[in-house]
C-alpha cells in the first residue's frame, strides 16, 4: 500500500494533470486570479480527500484496535467500486456547500469518484488486485497481472479482451476527471496547424 501522500500526489500530478497544466499556464501569462487559485485550491483539495477514502477505517482501527486494518467498513470492502459512491456523495455535498449549484455539484462528485479510482490503481499495482466489483464478485481482480498475460497462454481473444479492460479502465479514470474539470474551466485546447 502506498502512502497517503503518494495517493494524493498521484490524484493532483497525474489524474488531474489538465487542472495543473492550465493552472501553471495562466499564472505565466499573468491570468491566473485569486478566485482561479482558490477554486483549483478547492477541487484538489476535495479530490484529495476522495483519494484517501479507501484507507478511511485506518483511523477507526488505529484508535479502536491498535492496528493499521483498513479494508472493510463491516461487510464491504473499502477497495471496491460500491465503497466508491462514499467519495461520489463527498463530491456532491462539498460541491453544493460550496457553489449552490446542482450541476457543479455533480461534477465534482465525478471528480471525487475518480480521484477514489486513483488510489485503488495504485494499490491493485503495489497489492496485486482490488476488489473491484464487489459484491458482484468478491474476489479480488489485478488490472495490471493482467495485463502482463500472452495471448499464447490465454488465447488471442482472451488476450485482446483483457488488454482492452484493463487499459480502458485507466483511460476512463483519466477522461472522467478531464471531463469533470473542464467544467470548472481546466481544460487543454487542441489549434489546428496553418
Amino acid at each position: 500500500m502506498p502512502y497517503p501522500i503518494v495517493h494524493v500526489l498521484f490524484f493532483v500530478f497525474c489524474i488531474s494533470a489538465v487542472a495543473v497544466f492550465a493552472a501553471i499556464r495562466s499564472f505565466f501569462r499573468g491570468e491566473l486570479s485569486l478566485k482561479g487559485s482558490t477554486n483549483l485550491l478547492f477541487l484538489m483539495s476535495v479530490g484529495s480527500v476522495c483519494a484517501l477514502f479507501p484507507d478511511i477505517m485506518v483511523i477507526h482501527s488505529l484508535l479502536v484496535n491498535g492496528t493499521m486494518e483498513h479494508c472493510w467498513v463491516g461487510q464491504i470492502p473499502t477497495h471496491s467500486l460500491l465503497f466508491s459512491l462514499s467519495a461520489v456523495l463527498f463530491g456532491i455535498v462539498a460541491g453544493y456547500v460550496k457553489y449552490r449549484e446542482s450541476g457543479r455539484a455533480v461534477y465534482l462528485g465525478l471528480l471525487g469518484e475518480a480521484a477514489f479510482a486513483s488510489h485503488l490503481l495504485l494499490d491493485d499495482i503495489s497489492e496485486g488486485g482490488c476488489e473491484y466489483l464487489y459484491p458482484l464478485y468478491k474476489e479480488k481482480i489485478s488490472l495490471f497481472s493482467m495485463m502482463d498475460t500472452g495471448f499464447r497462454e490465454t488465447g488471442v481473444f482472451n488476450y485482446l479482451m483483457t488488454s482492452f479492460v484493463s487499459v480502458f479502465f485507466i483511460c476512463s479514470i483519466i477522461m472522467i476527471a478531464l471531463f469533470a474539470l473542464s467544467k470548472y474551466g481546466f481544460e487543454l485546447n487542441y489549434k489546428t496547424e496553418k
